[in-house]
């Protein structure tokens, strides 16, 4: 994994309130197309609050899916969801399971159902595939929301790639929601990868805040309204 200097990023914080649901909603419209990346590493079966963090992230996914609505594009792509013998399999076992489009949140909440988590990583991989495959030929902009408990396994720098990224794409956002995450220097990487695409970077604990990270990221109001702590970009 390379290293990153965050030494420039602004440390700051701010305190966001819950948009009423009228704003919210047309916030949410102007995103236009929606791609949750989800892992499904083996680190994902790790107990958590009385059940495991796959469990969790699962049961937030479908709350949130609920408030999306139907006239955004929305689609799921998965890392982990197969074991790999080899560096390459490991390093390549990402799916899109629901491809953008409307209409399609019941088959979203179902493949999230339906997968194991028990695989590696693959971060860097799974941006690629999206950015080259998910979106091709797919227009407005496109949010990207990235939740994992790991950093990056497979020797690739999701900073070093997103930096390369905004060269030659300015319609592309990635927030990345840390779940339960203590590596330092991973956090580096994904700090860097949500700022140097004018993103989000969240570091959710527990279930509480990994919902409200979730809400957060696209400006959902929440049944019931709380403050969530955000890190501002440098931007």
């Amino acid at each position: 994994m390379a290293n990153v200097s965050l030494a420039n990023f602004d440390k700051n914080y701010k305190v966001f309130e819950a948009n009423t649901t009228e704003e919210a909603r047309k916030n949410i419209e102007d995103k236009k197309n929606i791609l949750f990346i989800v892992d499904f590493s083996n680190s994902m079966n790790e107990p958590m609050e009385g059940t495991t963090k796959l469990q969790l992230a699962i049961k937030t996914m479908k709350e949130l899916l609920a408030k999306i609505p139907d006239n955004v594009n929305v689609g799921l792509r998965i890392y982990g969801h197969s074991s790999g013998f080899t560096y390459l399999m490991g390093c390549t076992s990402s799916k899109l399971f629901v491809p953008l489009g409307t209409g399609n949140r019941e088959q979203i909440i179902a493949s999230l159902g339906k997968v194991n988590a028990v695989g590696w990583t693959p971060i860097t991989y799974s941006l690629k595939q999206a950015v080259h495959k998910d979106f091709a030929g797919i227009a407005g902009h496109k949010h990207i929301i990235l939740l994992t408990d790991g950093g990056e396994n497979c020797d690739e720098s999701p900073c070093t790639y997103s930096i390369a990224l905004m060269k030659t794409r300015e319609d592309i956002s990635i927030d990345v929601i840390a779940f339960d995450l203590n590596d330092y220097e991973a956090k580096n990487q994904l700090r860097c990868t949500s700022y140097v695409t004018r993103g989000k970077f969240y570091d959710a604990k527990d279930s509480k805040e990994l919902k409200d990270s979730l809400f957060d990221s696209l400006n959902i109001d929440k049944s019931v309204k709380g403050q969530v702590k955000v890190k501002t970009t440098p931007f």
